[in-house]
């Protein structure tokens, strides 16, 4: 597991101030109650919270759906909110976030995944700082795949980025695909040297604004297609910026396997 260990970066600019929201639903398909899964004695959204705190935001709040996750969250001193449970997605959540918060338009928002317990700190600010400098609508990250496995793994998802820097779509399938490459690599074993491919890595950033903006627009086909909600801003128009991170960051919990793998890393640390 130390392999998995987010590299060290630098301290975070406090420059800059923003908030970070944890959306954190307790139902879960692979993983009921995933907010409150043990690691290391403590539950996994605690565990986010506190890597939040480290970046430099000035607040960290986490919103649930669930009087557990709600309960739990402020026995350990973290900011929480009850939130809708009929939200389609993390985004929708985080709007109601900021209109129960009063956050004013400028706010800039940071979404942290709640099972994403080794993100590096310092790439949540570099988030904020992203959407910032870029001007766009929304700023997110990716990082280079260089493993053909990942890049044919349909819960590796990928993104495409314009020579400006933004995204220019985001799919489970394998983009961009090299066609004669992989007309001859049976099995698609290796990737094209001269080929790249991002991972995308499910950190955003928004201006409270855009976050009241998003809930009001229709819902994408292809974002019920890809199960990807930032594919509804793309479909309407809306620039993403992509942050290409050096590393890849820490694994997160999707999966029982992953929930293994982490409560191992947890009890040795």
């Amino acid at each position: 597991m130390n392999s998995e260990r987010s590299p060290r970066s630098a301290p975070p600019s406090a420059a800059l101030p923003f908030k970070v929201v944890i959306p954190a639903r307790y139902g879960s398909t692979r993983l009921p109650a995933k907010p409150l899964l043990d690691l290391g004695g403590k539950p996994m959204v605690v565990r986010v919270a506190e890597r939040a705190r480290l970046s430099g935001a000035d607040e960290v709040v986490v919103a649930t759906d669930h009087h557990l996750v709600l309960a739990t969250a402020r026995d350990h001193g973290v900011h929480a909110v009850p939130t809708s449970p009929a939200h389609a997605s993390g985004t929708d959540r985080l709007a109601e976030v900021v209109d129960l918060s009063g956050w004013s338009d400028e706010t800039i928002v940071v979404n942290v995944q709640g099972d994403e317990p080794l993100i590096d700190p310092a790439l949540i600010a570099r988030t904020a700082e992203q959407l910032a400098s870029s001007g766009a609508d929304m700023a997110t990250v990716a990082h280079p795949l260089v493993e053909a496995a990942d890049f044919f793994n349909p819960h590796v998802v990928k993104v495409v980025v314009r020579a400006t820097g933004d995204a220019l779509y985001f799919s489970r399938a394998p983009i961009p695909y090299a066609r004669d490459h992989f007309a001859h690599e049976a099995g698609g074993e290796t990737l094209p040297a001269e080929m790249i491919a991002y991972r995308h890595v499910g950190v955003y950033a928004y201006r409270a604004r855009f976050l009241r903006l998003y809930r009001t627009l229709a819902r994408s086909p292809l974002e019920g297609l890809e199960a990807l909600e930032q594919l509804r801003a793309l479909w309407h128009g809306h620039r993403i910026s992509v942050l290409i991170a050096e590393h890849r960051p820490g694994a997160g919990v999707d999966t029982p396997e992953d929930a293994r793998r982490m409560q191992e890393h947890f009890e040795k640390v």
